[in-house]
């Protein structure tokens, strides 16, 4: 990937509130929609999109991270919530993000773990987007359910 370049998306209103979401040719398909009562529920909302990508690419730079240092972090899941309300002016906007990493590997079988959890958010690129507006916490949490950070 080029230092600087432009993705994008394709997006066709089906019907109402439910889009299809083209990524690409080789790609498989998204459908998004808005719950219920605006929309049907079919599909993610924008904002579990929104959701989905910060921790996507949360987990990949911690798993890149990890990785450089020929690490094995075991299976990664990650939860990430965000809370909704109003702003002054009464619209809704997504206000605070949670990000939950959970390892499967123990801390102590990984090696420069310090360095990794103090550098990888640095290198989310949708994440370090995402925190400019909107604050977020990231939690990485080992095998056993310490939390590392």
């Amino acid at each position: 990937m080029t230092e600087q370049h432009s993705p994008s998306v394709t997006l066709r209103q089906t019907r109402n509130y439910q889009f299809d979401i083209a990524f690409g040719p080789d790609m498989p398909h998204v459908v998004s929609d808005e719950a219920p009562p605006l929309g049907e529920g079919l599909g993610p909302t924008p904002v579990l999109l929104l959701l989905a990508a910060v921790g996507s690419c949360m987990s990949s730079s911690l798993y890149f991270a990890l990785k450089k240092f020929k690490n094995d972090p075991g299976d990664i899941r990650t939860t990430v919530s965000g809370r909704v309300d109003r702003n002054e002016a009464g619209r809704l906007r997504v206000v605070h993000i949670d990000v939950g990493i959970h390892l499967g590997a123990a801390a102590e079988g990984l090696q420069h773990l310090e360095r990794v959890l103090e550098q990888f958010e640095d290198f989310c690129t949708v994440g370090a987007s995402v925190r400019a507006g909107i604050p977020t916490d990231v939690a990485v949490f080992d095998g056993s359910g310490a939390k590392l950070n």
